[in-house]
């Protein structure tokens, strides 16, 4: 039995996907924010950065934190690194105003930004130079599910373990683009859904607590890394089209020149050409395929947007109602949100 099992012992929880969709991130609009204290001496301002978790919180905050000592120094500011274990976590670390920038991905970027008086401000950029992560579908290689038409064949049989509602690659992508364009609805399609980070879900399938559970191209990457001999046994039944990158995100209102110096070095850092850039690079290849970042607006998170539209207009025309017109209603007003959404992502 794998050491990593006592990591799996946890309540398992079934979500009912419709309730998730009713709350998912396009209904958001802007709301009032959090600004920063201006009374607050500028020398004593801590900086706190969040830390979207790959592979467990602890490792993540390891991973960054050469970055964020270098960070510190050029800034003359302490920072502090905020990793927690689950997207749903950080997002309300970011509501409860105690994130000041922070590395994110689709969903949680786009609640950051409607709902939560944050703004873009860079890209992650790849080591091979790709544009995006794929989300996968992964299972034990000597198991009985060999393809999608297997997984799909037998509703009803297979257990699920997938990530929290605002995981793009964990909960999103295989909904939009397996599950969804079939009419299915992966919550009522299998005997159980289990709700976990990648890590521990591919853990799960190693161990065969589950038959299936999505994941990414950086989770996998780190896993094999990290659990070589459990790596080995899976086997990888479906990958997504390319989903954009993470994004820097930071709080409106940070004070200047604390906000622009902030920008700066993260826009910058591991681009230079001498002995210094070439020692700050080394520090980004401690987080998985990250190369440095891009400059960037809002606008980079229309890709994610157009995937929820997609995922909720399917699960519209597919779901049962009670007239035509409540259908109609439902659709109307995912197209009007989404308008909304891409007016209010605009610099």
């Amino acid at each position: 039995m794998s050491k990593a099992m006592s990591w799996l012992r946890r309540s398992r929880v079934l979500v009912g996907a419709y309730g998730v969709i009713y709350a998912c991130v396009l209904a958001l609009m802007p709301c009032p924010g959090f600004a920063f204290d201006a009374q607050r001496s500028q020398a004593d301002q801590v900086v706190h950065f969040g830390i979207l978790p790959i592979g467990s919180a602890a490792e993540s905050r390891k991973q960054w934190q050469p970055l964020l000592d270098d960070l510190a120094t050029q800034l003359g500011h302490p920072v502090s690194a905020i990793s927690v274990s689950s997207y749903a976590g950080l997002s309300s670390a970011i509501g409860d105003q105690r994130v000041d920038i922070a590395f994110l991905s689709g969903r949680l970027a786009i609640e950051a930004v409607l709902k939560q008086r944050m703004g873009v401000v860079a890209q992650f950029v790849r080591t091979d130079g790709a544009l995006g992560n794929v989300g996968m579908l992964v299972v034990r290689g000597d198991g009985p599910i060999r393809s999608v038409a297997d997984l799909l064949a037998s509703p009803g049989r297979w257990r699920y373990a997938r990530g929290e509602p605002l995981s793009v690659t964990g909960y999103v992508a295989p909904e939009a683009e397996v599950f969804a364009p079939r009419g299915l609805n992966s919550d009522t399609f299998f005997a159980s859904v289990h709700i976990g980070n990648h890590q521990n879900n591919m853990l799960a399938v190693v161990n065969k607590e589950v038959d299936i559970a999505t994941s990414n191209n950086p989770d996998l990457d780190l896993f094999t890394r990290n659990f070589p001999r459990e790596a080995s046994q899976l086997k990888v039944i479906w990958r997504s089209t390319t989903i954009p990158c993470g994004v820097l995100v930071i709080r409106e209102g940070m004070p200047e020149p604390l906000r622009s110096q902030l920008i700066t070095f993260m826009r910058e850092y591991g681009k230079g050409s001498d002995a210094a850039a070439a020692s700050e690079r080394a520090k980004l290849a401690l987080v998985p395929d990250l190369a440095g970042f891009d400059a960037a607006d809002s606008r980079v998170l229309k890709p994610f947007v157009d995937m929820e539209y997609t995922l909720l207009r399917l699960q519209a025309k597919n779901g049962r109602w009670v007239s035509e017109q409540a259908r109609d209603t439902r659709l109307h007003q995912i197209e009007s949100q989404y308008l909304q959404t891409l007016a209010a992502l605009q610099p």
